[in-house]
């Protein structure tokens, strides 16, 4: 389903359904619509999901950083005047869920995290493609997935346009290098909140072992792995990716 983009000062974002804020966390080359299933599912079984539009290409070039984005999180959670929120996120997306929840805990109840990065990441291969190279970036782009048929026209054009768009693949670069910088070993053994690690078992950007480091470091969190499956489960096996997480925070109680 497509949903409306609501516009409220300087905030982006979709709404949909009741219950407890599901806030969802787009990677650097995702857009919103990567998570319709989980929107069509989650608004349908207790939750209201909010996915807001993250400021990548917008911010001023030196507060384009993972820090920046959390606290932009938080910004918007408090204009929302939302509590107890459970953040999920993918590959950037879920390095900033871990970052805000670093700095802001006490506004999460549970995280939630599939490909993220935040302990290594091989973006795009080890190397961006050089700019018009249209046919390098399709495989690029098809490389995220086990399946490369999941790289539609659409995306394959999305990554083209940024790569060969001077101001966001700046910003892409420069993010790029501030995932790097954030790396959050350190930081992870003394997060306490509940966190649900989806992963694929054939992800190739964030590998299988970035997963199991992530489920050692972090004191509660539960690791599961969807087969056949790359960097973005939410889009490759939405089916089992949703049951896995609705059965997670069943469980939970959240």
């Amino acid at each position: 389903m497509a949903y409306i983009l609501k516009k409220e000062g300087e905030y982006n974002y979709i709404e949909v359904g009741e219950g407890r804020p599901i806030i969802v966390l787009h990677g650097l080359m995702g857009g919103l619509s990567n998570f319709n299933s989980v929107t069509d599912f989650f608004s349908t079984h207790g939750y209201k999901v909010i996915i807001p539009e993250l400021p990548i290409y917008t911010l001023p070039l030196l507060k384009t950083n993972v820090k920046s984005f959390a606290n932009y999180l938080n910004e918007f959670i408090e204009y929302k005047q939302l509590r107890d929120v459970i953040l999920l996120g993918n590959s950037l997306g879920g390095h900033i869920g871990l970052y805000h929840t670093k700095h802001y805990s006490d506004k999460v109840k549970a995280l939630v995290i599939t490909g993220s990065s935040g302990l290594y990441e091989n973006a795009m291969g080890g190397s961006y493609p050089k700019r018009s190279d249209y046919e390098l970036i399709k495989k690029k782009s098809q490389d995220v997935f086990y399946d490369p048929k999941i790289a539609t026209k659409e995306i394959v054009d999305e990554v083209y346009d940024t790569v060969n768009d001077r101001n966001k693949l700046i910003r892409t670069l420069t993010i790029a290098k501030s995932a790097i910088r954030h790396n959050m070993s350190k930081d992870l053994p003394n997060m306490t909140t509940p966190t649900c690690i989806i992963w694929g078992e054939n992800d190739t950007v964030t590998p299988p072992e970035v997963a199991e480091e992530f489920n050692k470091l972090l004191p509660d969190s539960d690791l599961f792995w969807i087969e056949k499956c790359g960097h973005a489960a939410m889009m490759e096996h939405p089916e089992t990716f949703n049951e896995i997480l609705y059965k997670w925070l069943t469980d939970r109680a959240f």
